[in-house]
């Protein structure tokens, strides 16, 4: 494969573990078709295959109704459309009078305000020419008169007599607006899919409207409405809101599908109240405001001032309409094929509890999870042949390795069967020609257990082959037969390539190698991830003396790279 420094022409995809077990599998399904069928509820339930759009509206309203009230210093009124709630009318909202309190022949002039509003006084030095509050109804005139029998009151230039103040009658005096109707007109559009209706409907004739009245359960679809039923339908009392007033909802709500085969929009209607409608909770309660009619009397500008309560009725439209898509639906799934992850994580969950044994788990984490080290924190393996365990050593380069606190220690692999099998039945090797002698003691390093280790600068190379004082492994029949046997490492290296010539000058560098391998294989087994195997001081020298080197130099351990061993002394090394 040719160069590729940005990883271009490279895939790399997740490691999966499959477990074979009839109730994890069991399980699996069952959790998957649960989350299937999850998925494909709330596709239809809320139509995520759709796409939608909100409703654009206007509204206008018509009231009728006419009553006739007895008002106190008044005597008959007659209230019709325009009275009541003709020159009311809001955006998206109409408002009727349901009560007034009259305060008839008011003419600009002076007069003493009326406690509480006007301001107390003993004498006209009270009193401030052209001053004036939020309570009061005039500017004062800067005298002091008398406003009843025992109180005096700053005089005010307002339109007099000053307003009534007197509770609202109660009944209300319109109590007839209860039987009023109103005629709402509705009219929407779903700009993204140029879709215009409105709820008085195609099949609506001019003889029905002009005798149906809504009612949610024989018809729902009226557009006219009693007063008194969208107050009831509020749960609410016409007769005790008439009183103060209030302000009542009117909600709209359309929810169309517009796919052909179940095509569906027409209006719905709720009703609420929107004020607080509990006196003692709220310090204006209800709802009012004043209008005035002028006339003239005998030359003089006269008006009669009317306190108007009533109830305001908000019209608010609410709408979503939908269409199927298939850029929708696709988006849908694919933001729910996640929800399949949660079945891996309870199944992982679940395996990792009391429900499995300690076994299981340890085998099934064992293969789920692979535990590198930062490249930074290279280790060494260590065999020692007076222990029966590994140990893996953090590379350190001012502590002897035999002295090294290890990271952790493992179980030793027994090794190879094949290395067991030579050992036992390939003859021992004759050792007529060299005679092994132990280096003499003043030159034995401090941390050799063995005596038969050599000095070393490098501290990654002061290892000895035992823990603690003892026989040397290289002095062993095995080591021998293994590390020394020419037959069996000329066997090891024609097998890697038949055509190897093993009668030229590289053939010792080849069997020094090999030797190296089959020592690392005999005492380390299986090779651990991210640690190298580290052949100790005495069998280094004793294979380096079988099969030297023609220079005497030799390159020695470098353990600096991702794992670094005697060059070519193994796999990965």
């Amino acid at each position: 494969m040719g160069c590729d420094p940005l990883g271009l022409c490279q895939y790399e995809t997740a490691k999966l573990v499959r477990i074979r077990s009839a109730r994890l599998g069991s399980l699996k399904w069952a959790l998957n078709a649960l989350i299937f069928l999850f998925i494909g509820i709330m596709l239809f339930w809320n139509k995520e295959y759709q796409e939608h759009d909100l409703v654009v509206s206007s509204v206008t309203t018509k009231v009728k109704g006419v009553a006739l009230t007895q008002v106190p210093e008044v005597g008959e009124m007659l209230w019709d459309m325009v009275d009541h709630s003709g020159t009311f009318q809001g955006k998206n909202s109409f408002f009727v009078i349901t009560n007034v309190i009259v305060t008839k022949k008011q003419k600009q002039g002076k007069c003493p305000e009326g406690v509480p509003n006007g301001r107390l006084c003993q004498s006209d030095a009270d009193c401030n020419k052209g001053e004036w509050d939020q309570s009061s109804h005039g500017v004062q005139t800067g005298a002091c008169v008398k406003s009843d029998v025992t109180k005096k009151t700053c005089e005010v230039f307002t339109w007099c007599p000053v307003e009534n103040k007197r509770k609202p009658p109660r009944p209300a005096l319109l109590m007839a607006a209860e039987n009023f109707t109103v005629l709402i007109k509705n009219n929407i559009r779903f700009p993204a899919f140029s879709y215009i209706k409105r709820n008085i409907l195609p099949d609506m004739k001019e003889s029905y409207l002009k005798s149906c009245t809504f009612n949610r359960r024989s018809d729902p679809l009226c557009p006219i409405f009693r007063l008194g039923d969208i107050v009831q339908e509020a749960k609410e009392n016409f007769t005790e809101m008439a009183v103060e007033g209030g302000v009542m909802g009117i909600q709209i709500n359309w929810d169309c599908d517009l796919d052909r085969l179940f095509h569906k929009c027409r209006p719905s209607y709720s009703f609420r109240r929107l004020d607080e409608k509990e006196t003692n909770r709220t310090l204006y309660p209800g709802l009012n405001f004043r209008f005035a009619k002028y006339y003239t009397e005998n030359g003089v500008e006269t008006r009669t001032l009317y306190k108007a309560y009533g109830i305001r009725f908000d019209v608010m439209v609410f709408g979503k309409a939908g269409r199927f898509s298939i850029i929708q639906l696709i988006i849908y799934i694919g933001s729910t094929l996640s929800y399949y992850a949660l079945t891996t994580l309870f199944i992982d969950w679940l395996i990792g509890t009391s429900c499995y044994a300690k076994e299981a788990q340890r085998n099934y984490s064992e293969r789920k999870f692979e535990t590198l080290d930062d490249h930074k924190r290279s280790l060494l393996c260590v065999s020692f042949v007076d222990e029966d365990a590994l140990r893996l050593a953090k590379v350190s380069r001012k502590k002897r390795l035999q002295e090294v606190k290890p990271e952790s220690v493992p179980l030793r692999d027994t090794g190879s069967l094949w290395a067991l099998a030579t050992a036992l039945h390939a003859p021992p090797k004759q050792r007529a020609d060299i005679a092994l002698q132990e280096p003499p003691r003043s030159e034995q390093p401090a941390w050799c257990q063995c005596a038969r280790c050599r000095p070393s600068d490098a501290p990654q190379e002061q290892l000895c082959c035992r823990q603690s004082r003892g026989r040397c492994i290289s002095t062993s029949p095995a080591f021998e037969r293994l590390a020394l046997g020419r037959p069996l490492l000329e066997s090891v290296l024609l097998y890697r390539d038949p055509l190897l010539d093993l009668s030229t000058e590289a053939a010792p560098r080849l069997l020094r190698h090999c030797a190296y391998d089959v020592y690392i294989d005999w005492r380390f087994g299986a090779e651990r991830e991210g640690a190298c195997p580290v052949v100790p001081s005495c069998c280094v020298w004793r294979i380096r003396e079988e099969y030297p080197s023609p220079d005497g130099r030799y390159r020695g351990l470098r353990p600096a790279s991702k794992v670094a061993l005697i060059p070519g002394a193994h796999s990965g090394c």
